[in-house]
């Protein structure tokens, strides 16, 4: 039986095959953000059109965050590989036929397919990466997998705003890249999690508070920071902002979300998860400060950097952190709770920011998002010293 530490390492292509795979995850219900104001207007003839057009974008990170539980149950009991397979091929379908939808009911009906897929993919991909690795070895790969799907984001969200300067649909097809990233992992991706121990007889319990706090924890911060993709494109267009160039300041959060998850594992040597945790919620309020309280093409830009690293350096550590409380039988599941998690706060993040958005603005919107972000922040800090003070 091949244990923890005589594993075999998996084949170069195998991991660039996985890190393609995250490429393709984070980034996928923003692809049509560039295209929301033109479909605004394409199907404004319909009733609650503005809400609806929004929806299609995150109507995919609601059915990422309901089916993610279940394809975490199958990674556990069918495996990773056919996880991930199934759920590239379904991705590549479901993503590209919305170029040919004409009705905006069936446009959300693909989505919500899409968003099914998804789910499956980050799932398949977390696991696997925890099943390779352990130690060091896992840190530094988690923040692979988040640089990299940041990478997705600053790669072809410029490109989908591009792209919908030609036409509003054309982006769609940028979906049909995951046939080829299920070719290779058909090819190249093998599972590993039933040769540890415990695996087989589905052992090993978990703690369950603490999971259940760091699923609240990425709930509550993705529905701040999805702020970006749903409501910076409205207000750049406030500003005389073009498609193109929304495409290009949005990924601005995802190029640093990128350059921070490459140094989470330096910075994880260093400090605790909690304090990363305080960290990237604190930039996360910075950030969201410097958008709504400057007014300017320039300090949205600005802001959107700095939210996106903290953003880079929470997701890796709270996956870490799962990844230690989770046995290897459960792995899936409970990872596959963070996943619901962040997708739920991608849906609810325009639903929340709707009511203040009509009553007080974008801008100030977000202002008040940093202040709240800033202050959770703070008393995080505070509980930390209390509780240092207590035990010293």
């Amino acid at each position: 039986m091949t244990t923890h530490t005589d594993r075999v390492e998996p084949s170069r292509l195998a991991r660039g095959t996985i890190l393609a795979a995250a490429t393709l995850t984070i980034m996928a219900p923003a692809v049509v953000a560039p295209s929301l104001p033109r479909m605004e207007q394409v199907f404004a003839d319909q009733p609650a059109a503005s809400l609806l057009v929004r929806l299609a974008m995150t109507v995919t990170s609601l059915m990422i965050a309901i089916s993610a539980p279940v394809s975490g149950l199958v990674a556990d009991r069918a495996g990773r590989r056919p996880l991930l397979v199934s759920c590239l091929t379904l991705y590549a379908v479901s993503g590209t036929v919305g170029y040919f939808v004409t009705d905006l009911y069936l446009l959300l009906v693909t989505r919500a397919l899409l968003g099914i897929a998804i789910g499956g993919i980050m799932t398949a991909v977390s696991t696997t990466i925890t099943d390779w690795f352990e130690g060091p070895r896992r840190a530094s790969f988690l923040g692979l997998q988040q640089a990299f799907a940041s990478l997705g984001g600053v790669v072809f969200l410029p490109l989908a705003g591009v792209l919908a300067t030609i036409d509003w649909r054309v982006p769609f097809w940028l979906y049909s890249l995951a046939a080829v990233v299920a070719l290779f992992a058909i090819l190249a991706v093998r599972d590993r999690q039933r040769d540890e121990p415990g695996i087989a007889t589905g052992r090993g319990r978990v703690a369950t508070g603490p999971v259940l706090g760091i699923y609240a924890l990425a709930l509550v911060a993705t529905t701040v920071f999805y702020m970006a993709p749903t409501q910076v494109p409205f207000l750049l267009e406030g500003l005389g902002i073009g498609p193109g160039l929304v495409g290009v300041v949005v990924a601005g959060s995802t190029l640093t979300s990128m350059l921070g998850a490459l140094r989470f594992p330096a910075l994880r040597r260093r400090l605790g998860s909690a304090t990363i945790t305080t960290i990237s919620i604190a930039l996360l309020g910075v950030g969201w400060l410097l958008v709504g309280g400057i007014g300017t093409v320039a300090g949205v830009a600005a802001g959107l950097l700095v939210g996106g690293a903290g953003v880079g350096l929470a997701v890796p550590n709270l996956n870490l952190r799962l990844s230690e409380l989770a046995p290897p039988a459960r792995r899936g599941r409970v990872l596959s709770g963070l996943v619901a998690g962040i997708f739920l706060g991608q849906f609810l993040s325009p639903l929340a920011a709707q009511p203040l958005v009509r009553t007080i603005g974008i801008g100030d919107t977000f202002t008040w998002a940093g202040i709240a972000m800033l202050a959770g922040a703070a008393i995080a800090v505070a509980v930390a010293g209390s509780r240092k003070r207590n035990t010293g």
